[in-house]
């Protein structure tokens, strides 16, 4: 009977901030608050410390199967937990992308023979798998949702038919998160830039990928749930005029449509091309700063309801390709936590509210069961956290497999101390336990 007493720390939950020890026990938390005795258990000095649920990312691109060149579930979990990261929803669009019940399922045995942090996989859509997706209703309880590219994807996955899009919509019992961004204006950018121009750089793609691109696609995403009652959520908005599109008068709890917002938009900005060029070209565009201060201002009033990563690597070679060439995505779930602890550090968001967002938001959001809070008898996936000790991103302590951050140079002020998953630590001392396995995530759905 393995126990473990976090004593003296901070614990950040539920919008409070309480001093006091934490019980752990069989994998779960047994005891909160006060001081805390249990003989046989191992003792933890949490002081001058935080200790957080950990963070539930719920848009990763892990690349496996079929893309393991650059990435795979065990490498990018274990930069997960790195990170305090404990749980994670992955994409469907690897490769073979994840279309039938059967290629989803095969996901699931890959991640509990290979990740140390706790996983869902989304189902994935095409124009001509209906019968297939609506399987998930069946398994409403096991799968974290649908995924639908309302814009270009690879692998056959771009969903432009409406009578799918209006069958999936309507049918789905599960929530059905969404790419938003729509392909005839984002085509018709490129040719408009090409006539002025005979080679399109990175400083093209926040025009090609511009604002009415992905507010077209995200109101007709929202038009749709409101026609059928969907259960939407809106993945990685980037731009001020999307935010029209949600509310804050409605508790998470009872909101049908809710969005993401995700660390890259959040933190850069189009002046940042400059200087990063490819590294930081991922779809939607990060755009110019005005709408970065937009996303600040729905995040911090509810608007916005999720903070995640979009996690994509690529490898080195494959971001420095020219620009029409280059890959889309940048790997950031290993530093997700602390770039968000750098905006506490600069009076931007309350440790509080980094909690609700990283945490506690995606377990309402998708009815996670027994995780995403620090309460009784959940599941222990907590996280301790330094914040007297900063770090300094770079390439001898990045862990994903493509080998670099957008990030790298950037001091962190705080550190990730501890990751415990499922009761057991995964992370210490900068390494990560790569033999430990989480479990498959659960929901709460009627």
């Amino acid at each position: 009977m393995s126990a473990t007493i976090i004593k003296n720390t901070k614990i950040v939950n539920e919008g409070k901030i309480i001093e006091g020890d934490l019980l752990i026990k069989n994998q779960r938390i047994e005891k909160i608050g006060g001081v805390i005795e249990y003989p046989q258990a191992k003792e933890i000095d949490g002081s001058t410390k935080y200790l957080l649920p950990g963070v539930i990312d719920d848009q990763v691109h892990f690349r496996e199967p079929g893309l393991t060149h650059k990435a795979n579930i065990h490498t990018e979990s274990c930069a997960a937990v790195a990170g305090g990261t404990t749980s994670f929803m992955e994409m469907p669009n690897t490769k073979p992308a994840a279309l039938t019940q059967e290629l989803l399922e095969e996901k699931y045995t890959i991640g509990a023979n290979s990740s140390p942090a706790n996983y869902s996989f989304f189902m994935g859509t095409s124009n001509d798998n209906a019968e297939e997706v609506l399987k998930t209703n069946d398994k409403k309880n096991q799968i974290c949702g649908i995924k639908i590219f309302m814009g270009s994807s690879t692998g056959n996955m771009l969903v432009d038919n409406h009578l799918t899009l209006n069958r999936i919509f309507r049918e789905s019992q599960v929530l059905i998160a969404t790419h938003c961004e729509d392909e005839r204006i984002i085509k018709a950018n490129v040719e408009n830039r090409k006539q002025t121009k005979s080679t399109l750089t990175i400083e093209d793609h926040p025009i090609i990928r511009n604002v009415e691109a992905c507010f077209e696609s995200s109101l007709l995403a929202v038009q749709l749930a409101k026609k059928y009652n969907t259960r939407l959520h809106i993945l990685h908005i980037s731009t001020a005029k999307e935010l029209q599109l949600f509310t804050n008068l409605l508790p998470l709890e009872d909101k049908r449509i809710t969005s993401e917002v995700c660390v890259h938009h959040l933190h850069f900005t189009a002046d940042d091309y400059a200087r990063l060029g490819n590294k930081i070209k991922c779809n939607p565009a990060i755009k110019s700063k005005e709408n970065k201060a937009a996303l600040w201002e729905a995040l911090l009033d509810d608007r916005l309801d999720i903070i995640a990563t979009d996690h994509a690597p690529h490898t080195t070679e494959e971001k420095e390709e020219a620009y029409e060439h280059a890959h889309a995505g940048l790997p950031l779930v290993q530093h997700s936590l602390q770039l968000m602890l750098y905006y506490h550090q600069q009076g931007k968001i309350s440790i509080e509210k980094i909690v609700e967002k990283m945490a506690h938001a995606p377990a309402k959001c998708f009815q996670i069961a027994e995780r995403g809070f620090i309460r009784e008898n959940y599941f222990a996936d907590l996280v301790l956290v330094n914040t007297h000790q900063s770090q300094l991103i770079s390439k001898e302590n990045i862990l994903y497999k493509c080998g670099w951050s957008p990030l790298e140079g950037f001091q962190m002020p705080a550190s990730i101390h501890k990751t415990f998953v499922n009761g057991s630590i995964v992370f210490e001392n900068g390494k990560v336990d790569t033999q430990k396995r989480g479990m498959r995530l659960h929901f709460n759905r009627d």
